[in-house]
């Protein structure tokens, strides 16, 4: 328990401990934090108060915790990180033998900030973004939908984690609200294309894994040691038109159909944190080869539920459209990581890797309005509300959290939200 009070439901917990950054209207300097309840804990506030004294941060805490970004932190490794967060959950305890937060009225005005007098950037500095095309369902529904039930999968889909890389540049944080983009799409009736706005706006339900520590060039991090290089997971928003996708992919895959913007929630989550709710990945048939095999743990995934909820223009309330769940990923994060690298890529501090959207068998679980409505053609309708694809003025939050006993308690780890708004395109005049 926390001397702070922890609402019930909250995604934040002294059983959490993840890692953002903050800015307050007193101090716009962004600054790494975490989370509990309903406050921020300002870590560079900690730091210059003295209580980060383990032997892994004593003497760089106040440097670390003073950027703008966590990468420094992210590059220390997982051994500090534990550090850190088993200070943290030891400060903000309801008991034991750490008191200097808990009995300091004048610490904790300098260290608790309510999250209503927040404002969250992007938790890491992010040099490279790949996303993957990991849920067997997804790419399964995807294919029967564009090239039927007899191809549906390519050949090599079960064989290997497949990606593309992304713009890391127009990663931004929940609440950032995007423009509807344009590009040329195809026009079915001429079957030349035109330029103009996308009609067909999608989501895409996804996590991210940041890296924390990567690997030098020519070398490669192995799937089972994979996890020490994972700072921790984020929920995501791939924001994707379908239109313009549709007509660029051939023969190089998506550009300026998912470019335009993706959203991330502000907290990283730990795999510390996440490590109750590891349960079993589904099976892979036919069996990955060695790179892709860990011998040491036969449980690759977590049970993280996940939401979609879509809230209309001109509504004031949102609507739950999809339930879903990390644990129908077939491609684990560490099976990602371990084959990004398996050429010698070198991956570095703070680069994220997405897991491509995330769907279950049932139409409900499904993680993206492509596959909810089939291309279209069953609008999804809400309270009166009929939709396809996304119209201007809507608005998504994703959400994700486990649920279950830790340390003898039922908690909520969560991740927030990734929530974002459509704006109507902007003229174009060229």
């Amino acid at each position: 328990m926390s001397f702070v009070n922890v609402p019930a439901g909250s995604h934040f917990p002294i059983q959490n401990i993840p890692f953002g950054v903050i800015s307050t209207a007193s101090d716009a300097t962004p600054r790494p934090a975490t989370v509990i309840g309903d406050h921020a804990v300002d870590l560079r506030a900690v730091a210059e108060a003295g209580l980060f004294n383990g032997p892994l941060l004593k003497a760089v805490a106040k440097d670390v915790f003073s950027k703008p970004s966590l990468n420094a932190f992210m590059a220390l490794g997982r051994p500090a990180w534990r550090e850190a967060r088993h200070t943290l959950q030891a400060l903000l305890a309801a008991s034991g033998p750490v008191v200097d937060l808990r009995e300091s009225q004048e610490l904790q005005a300098k260290i608790l900030v309510p999250l209503a007098h927040v404002t969250n950037h992007l938790p890491a500095e992010i040099g490279d973004y790949t996303d993957f095309y990991a849920s067997k369902e997804h790419a399964t529904n995807v294919g029967i939908m564009f090239r039927g039930k007899d191809n549906a999968l390519m050949p090599n889909w079960v064989h290997i984690p497949v990606g593309y890389h992304g713009r890391s540049s127009s990663v931004v944080v929940s609440g950032t609200p995007l423009h509807r983009p344009c590009g040329q799409i195809l026009n079915p009736a001429t079957k030349l294309p035109e330029f103009g706005a996308s009609k067909k706006l999608d989501i895409e339900l996804e996590m991210a894994f940041f890296v924390g520590t990567g690997n030098k060039l020519g070398d490669r991090i192995s799937v089972k040691d994979a996890e020490e290089h994972i700072f921790g997971v984020v929920v995501m928003n791939d924001w994707s038109a379908r239109d313009i996708q549709s007509y660029e992919y051939v023969p190089l895959g998506p550009f300026l159909g998912k470019n335009f913007g993706t959203t991330i929630s502000p907290w990283i989550v730990t795999l510390d944190a996440l490590e109750p709710f590891r349960v079993a990945q589904p099976h892979q048939d036919p069996a990955p080869v060695a790179y892709l095999q860990d011998p040491t743990q036969d449980k690759n995934t977590y049970d993280i539920k996940l939401e979609v909820d879509w809230k209309p223009r001109n509504h004031t309330e949102a609507h739950t459209i999809v339930k879903s769940n990390l644990k129908y990923m077939y491609w684990s994060f560490k099976q990602q990581l371990a084959h990004h690298t398996i050429n010698g890529c070198n991956a570095r501090t703070g680069d994220l890797c997405g897991t491509g959207t995330i769907s279950g068998k049932d139409q409900s679980e499904f993680g993206s309005f492509l596959e909810l409505t089939w291309n279209g053609a069953n609008p999804v309708n809400v309270k009166g509300e009929t939709r396809t694809f996304l119209e201007d003025g809507d608005e998504i939050i994703l959400r994700g959290y486990c649920e279950g006993l830790v340390d003898g308690q039922n908690v909520r780890i969560g991740f927030g939200e990734a929530a974002g708004a459509i704006l109507p395109a902007k003229p174009f005049s060229g």
